[in-house]
């Protein structure tokens, strides 16, 4: 066993896991064996989440704000401080949309590299839809060669990878999240039906541009993970709380997610910030994850011919991609 920490800053929040590697699992079997089932390969020391908005603002101003990096690095300095508690003798720093849109990364690099003593590193689209899948692939049943396609919805940015057992088939990210939306376009409260149009019609953009690279119709299941996914789930099964546990690999009717998405998107921030599952850092943007999730779910049926009738929820995700990587 090899203790590592892995660390995925997003649009919208910082997450860190500390885990135990079992160096003797294949990361590249993909997920399950001959019985099907995935083989454990990570234990979990410590998983955190920290809503910081890293990319507030930067879908208009193209920098990251000031006070956007001073939030991330406290954030940092608190997790830098449980790897070394924990004793992680590997650390791996991972930045995705919010970063790789931003002209003064530099200044958040710096930051990073004095804070954690590790080189962050800022990937590619593609990159974080191959850790996406990676991850989510990890701890789900094998399908074989039945293609699934994995949706991992962010802040900034949405990775579309359709897989099977041998590994990712195609992959695509592209520009359209949930703190994106948000700022683009959901401004009032709640948004109004011109504002839903206007992010609905970038988002259907967003998913033809996909589509181009992933054949989005040989999907035989559909895997949405991240924050929004796993929200919009709790707000389906009306959990009294929030519950990975009660949420991870939970399978829903489309018409009961996409109702599900519907009433978070007309809902007011102040109700949405009244439901018992709802983190305050996603109150005013799960409105528009709602919207994009909604959008998508929409054209998978569509182009399967109805083949896809439900959606899978994964709590697992980009974050245990980042940590099967690290060697």
């Amino acid at each position: 066993m090899t203790r590592v920490a892995a660390i995925d800053c997003g649009t919208n929040s910082i997450r860190l896991l500390i885990a135990d590697a079992n160096a003797d699992a294949n990361p590249d079997a993909g997920a399950g064996g001959a019985t099907g089932q995935p083989t454990p390969r990570l234990t979990d020391i410590v998983r955190e989440m920290r809503v910081v908005r890293l990319g507030q603002g930067v879908d208009s101003t193209g920098e990251l704000a000031q006070e956007a990096l001073e939030r991330t690095f406290a954030a940092t300095r608190d997790y830098a401080a449980l790897i070394r508690e924990h004793g992680a003798a590997k650390v791996r720093f991972v930045a995705t949309s919010a970063t790789r849109d931003a002209s003064n990364r530099q200044v958040f690099v710096d930051g990073i590299r004095a804070i954690l003593g590790v080189e962050p590193e800022v990937i590619t689209g593609d990159e974080e839809a191959a850790l996406s899948f990676a991850g989510a692939s990890s701890v789900l049943p094998s399908r074989g060669e039945d293609p699934v396609l994995v949706v991992d919805l962010g802040g900034g940015s949405t990775e579309f990878v359709l897989g099977d057992a041998g590994g990712v088939i195609a992959a695509r990210s592209v520009d359209v999240g949930c703190v994106r939306m948000t700022e683009r376009h959901l401004r009032s409260d709640p948004p109004t039906p011109e504002q839903i149009a206007a992010a609905e019609a970038d988002v259907d953009a967003a998913i033809s541009e996909a589509a181009r690279t992933v054949p989005l119709e040989r999907a035989t299941v559909v895997v949405g993970v991240a924050g929004s996914v796993t929200t919009i789930t709790a707000h389906a099964l009306r959990l009294p709380e929030y519950s990975p546990a009660a949420i991870h690999g939970t399978e829903l009717d489309l018409d009961a997610v996409r109702k599900a998405c519907t009433e978070l998107l007309e809902m007011t921030r102040e109700e949405r910030a009244a439901l018992p599952y709802m983190h305050p850092g996603r109150v005013d943007v799960i409105g528009a994850g709602g919207l994009v999730w909604r959008r998508i779910l929409q054209r998978l049926a569509d182009v399967t011919g109805g083949r896809i009738t439900t959606a899978v929820s994964s709590e697992h995700d980009i974050l245990d991609g980042i940590a099967l990587s690290i060697r």
